[in-house]
């Protein structure tokens, strides 16, 4: 149990943007991660996965560590956002695009 939530802390602390997902990057396993990896290639910036479907563990780790019960979690800056309905609510606002120039500085090339 407490690796896991050191493997999730570890995760969420060295990448600015962790989406804990069903799937992988390239080849997502469900309709909201894919629709939550877009969101965040459209915005052309780094990001890093996990994919839950490969850990038991992770999959249910990941829920109590933010005591949210759905797939995908995103996490920017080491701080949890929430999952693709208000990833894809900050993105059509353009708050999510400041959010993502603050987590991985302004340089970031679209």
């Amino acid at each position: 149990m407490a690796d896991v939530t050191q493997q999730i802390d570890q995760a969420v602390r060295n990448n600015k943007i962790m989406i804990f997902m069903k799937g992988t990057r390239n080849f997502p396993q469900c309709g909201f991660s894919a629709a939550t990896v877009q969101v965040f290639e459209n915005l052309g910036v780094p990001f890093e996965t996990a994919d839950v479907l490969a850990d038991q563990d992770l999959r249910e780790g990941i829920k109590r560590y933010t005591n949210w019960p759905t797939i995908p979690q995103v996490f920017i800056n080491g701080k949890f956002v929430g999952g693709c309905d208000i990833i894809r609510e900050l993105y059509e606002s353009g708050e999510l695009e400041t959010l993502v120039k603050a987590a991985v500085g302004s340089g970031a090339q679209q």
